[in-house]
């Protein structure tokens, strides 16, 4: 229990420590503009997404945990465009996808507290899929889990020429992932599809108000792994960093690239999370409490969903591990991940099974 409240006051000092303006007036930037997606090279595949997902919770929805009704898991935003009313497969896996999660900021400081025990890996492994969680310094920036991440990849070369390797990116993993992509094309050939989910891709202007010593509480929780980082974490956050990148690194076209995106109602926020949620709120309240909804998607990705969940509920699993944080703290930490993973999945694969058609028919 001690060890639980020392993690909730580390993430409540964090929140406090972040005083600065969060949009500093500034000239340098690239030049910026907010339009709608379909303007901005972004397919819209929310109707498709919403039918594969629904039909995972259908069909198997309740014995996975924290079953939502398919309305209540998927927000609908805007015109979201129908499905496509064909029926979604749901057997093993067509095509040996391998499935890589690259986790957030200072993951491995509290990833023995969570007692992360494969939530992910073991649902979608049923079906086919094989799934790891490729390590990353979360105390260092993207020039550095680039590396790691590439390295990752070239060590499993072999074993990935025969499969289709699927890189999820949550958070701060997904800059990471996207800067390894275009600093290392030896790695193009073993990638199948980069997925962001919840990902900081336009940076947080939370990272504006904070330092990297504030990070560095995280260090001080019980049982944390963290490294000393090599202090750019907080840095490669901010969103001047990750647009003036964006506009400086065109992305590789040999790759596919989804967006996940988190946009809860306001009830749907844990009360730890409250707090940056209206800071960020601020700048706009269409956050999930730790990043803007349009600073999640990928340039030119498909645009798979906007997830009833806030930045924690989709991918870190506080509430199972400690049932009186999630009780009292960490209160809106339930979502059905597990099924929302298969439907990632499904989706990537029925993509490319429809390349494969199209490429025969020509």
């Amino acid at each position: 229990m001690n060890r639980s409240l020392v993690v909730i006051a580390t993430t409540l000092l964090l929140a406090a420590c972040a005083s600065k303006p969060l949009v500093p007036y500034t000239q340098d930037t690239p030049p910026l503009i907010l339009a709608p997606a379909s303007m901005a090279g972004i397919e819209d595949g929310r109707g498709r997404f919403r039918e594969i997902t629904c039909a995972i919770l259908e069909s198997h929805g309740k014995e996975l945990p924290h079953y939502r009704e398919c309305e209540q898991a998927i927000t609908r935003l805007g015109n979201e465009p129908p499905g496509t009313g064909e029926p979604v497969y749901l057997g093993q896996s067509k095509k040996n996808l391998v499935v890589a999660f690259v986790p957030g900021i200072g993951w491995e400081c509290f990833e023995s507290w969570l007692k992360y025990e494969n939530e992910f890996d073991s649902h979608v492994e049923e079906f086919g899929f094989q799934a790891y969680i490729f390590s990353v310094d979360g105390m260092s920036g993207t020039t550095v889990n680039a590396r790691m991440i590439r390295d990752a990849i070239m060590k499993n070369a072999d074993e990935l020429q025969h499969q289709q390797l699927v890189l999820i990116g949550y958070s701060k993993g997904a800059p990471d992932l996207l800067e390894a992509v275009v600093t290392y094309p030896e790695i193009h050939r073993y990638i199948a599809a980069v997925v962001s989910v919840a990902g900081a891709v336009g940076g947080s202007p939370l990272a504006n108000a904070a330092e990297e010593k504030d990070l560095g509480l995280l260090k001080h929780i019980p049982g944390s792994e963290c490294t000393q980082g090599d202090g750019h974490a907080v840095e490669s956050l901010r969103p001047a960093v990750r647009r003036q990148w964006l506009a400086d690194n065109p992305l590789p076209d040999s790759i596919r690239y989804y967006s996940l995106v988190t946009y809860p109602e306001p009830d749907r926020i844990s009360s730890v999370l409250k707090s940056t949620h209206k800071k960020l709120s601020a700048v706009d309240s269409r956050n999930d409490s730790q990043v803007i909804f349009y600073d999640q998607v990928i340039p030119g990705s498909t645009l798979l969903g906007y997830l009833n969940a806030d930045h924690w509920a989709i991918a870190v699993p506080v509430a199972e591990a400690h049932p009186f944080i999630g009780r009292h703290f960490v209160d809106k930490n339930e979502y059905p991940r597990q099924a929302v993973a298969e439907a990632v999945l499904r989706y990537i694969e029925e993509d490319m099974e429809q390349e494969e058609h199209n490429e025969i028919k020509k």
